[in-house]
């Protein structure tokens, strides 16, 4: 447990001397999305991961906090300078604003449907009024529910339950307590250098595949469709995922 002054944060290091790698989950689960890809690439890196506040193992925040400042938390507690970043969803668009703000600690982007700060999301006034009827009668089995229906149209196995019963409980503390960090979409060209590529399943949300091309345009760096996928890439397509990691961080050690 690392703690961060006005909360804390679960994290797991590997630790050993490989290159850093950093896994950050999705808002729609939590680092134990990461538990079948991790023996593969603990082999070759210096694995770290951990839950935002709230999710998985990590204790619901108390306080404002954003994750992008988690993160650098998070990585200057385990002495990490420079380390390739791998981002699902929300993990995606904390691992853009990082490379943003500190460039020389980036060596790769592995972008997995990616959650960009500053793309226009359309509006969706029904979705958001039944998701605030879930949250206020505090119904997590409800919220569950949603989160499947909304982001697991490949399937409701067990894994992508448990991810999404995760993300459900700790849903109601991020609306309070998370600050927003900076929105991004509109600078990703200053990142067009970096060794990155980016990631989408075809089963996932329009608006997720147009951020997805969206951003992997204005990245200049390789998309990847993954058919038969929705939003959770590690569980639907571990493979896949892992020959983007290897591919991408190869290139971020030149």
């Amino acid at each position: 447990m690392i703690e961060l002054g006005d909360g804390a944060v679960w994290a797991e290091d590997s630790g050993g001397d490989g290159p850093p790698l950093v896994l950050l989950h999705p808002g729609v689960g939590d680092s134990r999305i990461w538990d079948g890809l991790w023996p593969e690439l603990a082999a070759q890196h210096r694995l770290v991961r951990f839950d935002v506040r709230g999710y998985g193992r990590s204790p619901e925040p108390v306080a404002g906090y954003s994750n992008l400042a988690d993160l650098h938390a998070v990585l200057d507690r385990f002495g990490l300078d420079r380390v390739h970043l791998v981002g699902c969803s929300m993990g995606g668009g904390t691992s853009l604003g990082f490379a943003l703000r500190h460039p020389g600690r980036v060596a790769s982007l592995t972008l997995l449907c990616p959650g960009v700060g500053g793309y226009p999301w359309p509006d969706e006034p029904e979705s958001d009024a039944e998701y605030d009827r879930l949250v206020a009668a505090g119904d997590l089995a409800g919220l569950t529910a949603f989160g499947l229906r909304e982001w697991a149209a490949a399937g409701a196995d067990p894994q992508a339950t448990a991810q999404l019963r995760s993300a459900a409980r700790a849903w109601p503390g991020e609306d309070v307590h998370q600050r927003p960090d900076p929105p991004v979409f509109d600078r990703l060209g200053e990142l067009s250098g970096l060794p990155a590529v980016v990631l989408i399943g075809d089963l996932d949300r329009p608006p997720a595949i147009d951020c997805a091309e969206r951003t992997a345009e204005r990245l200049g760096c390789e998309l990847v469709r993954l058919p038969g996928v929705d939003h959770l890439p590690p569980l639907r397509a571990p493979d896949a995922v892992l020959a983007a990691i290897r591919k991408v961080t190869v290139r971020g050690r030149r």
